[in-house]
């Protein structure tokens, strides 16, 4: 059985794949446990040489796959050459710091086991299963699947429907600089065999996609009590201060809101704006957002469902006396940039993932009231704060994973930095520190460097030595 990929633009297929059945998901994770053991005994730096000879590779051939992209998504080319460059970034990032974030570290065993030296240390899972998105189908899923390889797991990759062919390119990219072992492996297919892979043993899911699709991973994995990372969408905020940047905002705005035709899960959605600059925001944003360029600087909307999901918010919207300053119209799967106000609060266009290239903006008396707005919301991924003087106060009182202040989306493109939400946005983090660590074990491990004056783990221990105990532990932590 077999299916095929289309260009959202032209409706053109690009390619047929197969559907994997569960049997053939199987024989696939069992490929990736032999060579998970052979990865990961190359060690920290035989993986980092392997994984900077496939950079190298995305990096020569980027033109080649930012072609594969724009077939399968419709996106413009600078587009898909802007996620291949930040997911090349990454990937050098995780090669080059696993060592240092998963590597041993001492431990301090404190007083009661001064005689102890202590030590943790990461350990690869085995395998890792990755089910990617359609919108970012080369930067989202290599958040996991680099940072996976370097923390030294096997990886079995099932892209979603509608890119196949960026998988394959991926994970053939990957075999022409490792051809020893099937380390990074496609699936390809729809919900089942994402299904199959969550019952096939692996030791972690990584899943990027809707709220709905995310609670069916989590339902189908806790069958086999495997463990889960959730990125599920947001609904993003950006708040503008009486003292911003009223251009820089309204810039940051538009490009946040409607660069890749709003198909961004850290996306702006919805923007809250001090009634002290608010009437000059619109004005910039209206101009700006019909400067915008349907066709060549914005693709079509990639999966065909979305396109009603998105028209019927904004015919909510203006059903219930909100306005389109900018669009509000569009016909087959293009959609026009769409900036909305006097939108109500209870709206869908305000409430839930939109997904496509809308706006709207808000007028608050205060921002307390932009936050208290801000965080009236099931989701909780990203968001963008613009102001002079209480940029960093004000992010920090926003209830979600990641915060760009005076900018957008910059946390993204950061490899340092973990990402990743809370709420209907998901949990665990991908990319930094965080990231690395999702997809390893840690281990604790002590060694006696000499017999404790007061042994405390035997049977033979006397009553004045429990009396010497006690006493140590009032001296210590006794006192106020």
């Amino acid at each position: 059985m077999t299916f095929e990929s289309r260009n959202p633009a032209t409706d053109e297929v690009v390619g047929t794949y197969p559907v994997h059945s569960a049997t053939e998901v199987a024989s696939a994770v069992a490929g990736a446990r032999a060579a998970a053991a052979w990865w990961a005994g190359l060690g920290f730096a035989g993986r980092a040489e392997r994984l900077n000879r496939w950079k190298v590779a995305l990096t020569r051939r980027s033109a080649e796959l930012a072609e594969v992209v724009r077939a399968e998504t419709g996106k413009p080319r600078a587009d898909a050459m802007l996620e291949i460059v930040l997911a090349i970034d990454h990937t050098a990032w995780a090669a080059r710091n696993a060592p240092r974030v998963l590597g041993r570290k001492r431990r301090s065993p404190g007083l009661l086991m001064a005689n102890q030296a202590a030590t943790v240390e990461y350990h690869p899972l085995g395998v890792v299963g990755v089910i990617g998105p359609w919108n970012y189908p080369v930067f989202t899923p290599m958040g996991s699947i680099a940072y996976a390889l370097a923390a030294g797991n096997a990886v079995v990759f099932k892209p979603s429907e509608y890119t196949p062919g960026v998988g394959r390119w991926l994970v053939d990219s990957f075999a022409s600089v490792v051809p020893e072992q099937p380390v990074l492996q496609l699936l390809t297919g729809f919900g089942e065999t994402g299904a199959a892979l969550c019952r096939s043993g692996v030791d972690k899911i990584a899943f990027t996609g809707s709220p709905g699709t995310g609670k069916k991973i989590m339902a189908t994995c806790a069958e086999t009590l495997t463990p889960v990372l959730i990125e599920a969408g947001g609904k993003d905020a950006l708040l503008v201060d009486a003292d911003a940047d009223i251009a820089a905002a309204a810039d940051a705005a538009v490009w946040g809101g409607i660069s890749n035709a709003g198909q961004t899960c850290v996306g702006i959605e919805r923007v809250y704006v001090h009634t002290q600059v608010y009437d000059e925001f619109v004005a910039a944003v209206v101009t700006k957002a019909r400067s915008v360029e349907v066709g060549s600087q914005i693709g079509p909307i990639t999966m065909p469902a979305q396109v009603d999901i998105i028209r019927g918010h904004i015919a909510d919207a203006l059903s219930r006396g909100g306005r389109a300053l900018v669009g509000g119209e569009g016909s087959g799967r293009f959609v026009e940039p769409t900036v909305l106000v006097d939108v109500p609060d209870d709206s869908t266009a305000i409430r839930e993932e939109t997904f496509g290239p809308t706006l709207t903006v808000t007028r608050v008396e205060s921002m307390d009231e932009a936050i208290a707005k801000a965080n009236d919301t099931r989701y909780g991924l990203g968001g963008a704060v613009f102001s002079r003087a209480n940029g960093t106060a004000l992010a920090r009182r926003l209830r979600s994973g990641m915060v760009s202040i005076n900018s957008v989306i910059s946390f993204a493109g950061i490899p340092s930095l973990p990402f990743g939400g809370v709420g209907d946005s998901g949990f665990g983090r991908i990319h930094g520190p965080e990231g690395l660590r999702e997809f390893a074990r840690p281990q604790a491990v002590t060694r006696q460097r000499f017999r404790a004056p007061l042994v405390l783990t035997t049977f033979a221990r006397s009553k004045k030595v429990d009396d010497r105990v006690a006493k140590l532990i009032s001296l210590l932590h006794g006192r106020r």
